[in-house]
């Protein structure tokens, strides 16, 4: 189905019953279409992700919340990268179940900064650098954009540290 290199969005409904060793209708008995098994795979690993980072930011404030965080979210992206990318699109009005996880991420956020300082839309916009920023990074290494040697952990310390010193 997908390994380590795998691509949930690259997911086929025939690669699925291959890999479970079943025929492609007997899967329509427990989805109602591709669709709904990929809506059904966000949400999933949207609520992992949210698991990994509430638990990196537990008993942590400030600039120590945010870059707990940021290394969860970055090791989240290396040991699922089937799964990682189906955590980075907003959810469509209609699915319930993904809206809800995503609210509870960014609530859970929106408690991290505030306990930097930010609330509203400086905390909202705060979120979204603090996202581009985790999300650039790991979709470079993914794609192999960083091959100099230099330390990449180092290098990601460097920019999550100048990100949150350059908070309001």
């Amino acid at each position: 189905m997908m390994d380590a290199a795998g691509d949930a969005e690259a997911l086929t409904l025939t690669a699925l019953a291959r890999a479970l060793n079943v025929r492609t209708p007997s899967l329509y008995n427990h989805i109602d279409s591709l669709q709904d098994l990929n809506q059904a795979l966000a949400t999933f690993a949207a609520q992992r992700l949210l698991d990994r980072l509430r638990q990196a930011a537990t008993g942590k404030v400030g600039s120590e919340a945010l870059l707990s965080v940021a290394r969860a979210y970055r090791r989240f992206a290396h040991e699922h990268p089937g799964i990682y990318p189906l955590t980075t699109r907003a959810p469509e009005p209609q699915d319930e179940a993904l809206s809800a996880v995503a609210q509870e991420l960014l609530q859970m956020l929106l408690l991290v900064l505030a306990s930097c300082g930010l609330q509203g839309d400086e905390a909202l916009h705060a979120i979204r650098g603090f996202r581009a920023l985790l999300h650039g990074f790991v979709a470079l290494e993914a794609g192999e954009g960083y091959k100099m040697d230099l330390d990449r952990d180092e290098s990601f310390e460097r920019a999550v540290l100048a990100y949150v010193n350059g908070l309001p």
